[in-house]
């Protein structure tokens, strides 16, 4: 991957973070001034791994990578919900954890959003489905195909 270069103080990198322990969600925009770029969007694939710790490690490492490469000025990472399956949640928290680690572990800020806040800040509808928020991704970061939902 090309690093990426900062190039004025108005600009900034935002790294966001979907956590899971199946598949991590993640993108990068660099916003300046109030216009905002796409530089990645992907998914890192944890369902052929049968180890809990395993998962964590590889979202650790991933996390680093992408810090590593594109340098943050924050991470943006969504909060935990709250579930009826406990042992989901432990995992998603968990998940969640190492994420937060790996940014703390290169001093990059962490900012939690609950998945209401994400959803109205793109859409303008906290309920919006993940289909609307492809969507307006799409429209906003001015992609050509629609972000794999």
């Amino acid at each position: 991957m090309n690093q990426e270069k900062k190039t004025s103080k108005t600009e900034k990198i935002i790294l966001g973070i979907d956590p899971g322990t199946t598949i991590m969600g993640f993108g990068l925009i660099r916003v300046v001034g109030k216009k905002m770029h796409f530089l990645q969007l992907n998914e890192l694939q944890l369902q052929k791994y049968k180890d809990h710790y395993l998962k964590l490690k590889l979202i650790f490492e991933r996390t680093i990578e992408l810090i590593d490469t594109y340098h943050p000025d924050e991470i943006a990472i969504e909060a935990p919900f709250f579930g009826k399956n406990v042992q989901s949640m432990l995992k998603l928290g968990r998940a969640q954890g190492v994420a937060m680690a790996a940014g703390l572990s290169r001093e990059v800020p962490i900012i939690e959003y609950s998945p209401k806040k994400i959803k109205m800040a793109i859409t303008g509808n906290g309920n919006a489905s993940k289909e609307q928020v492809a969507k307006m991704l799409q429209s906003l970061l001015q992609l050509k195909t629609l972000p794999k939902i």
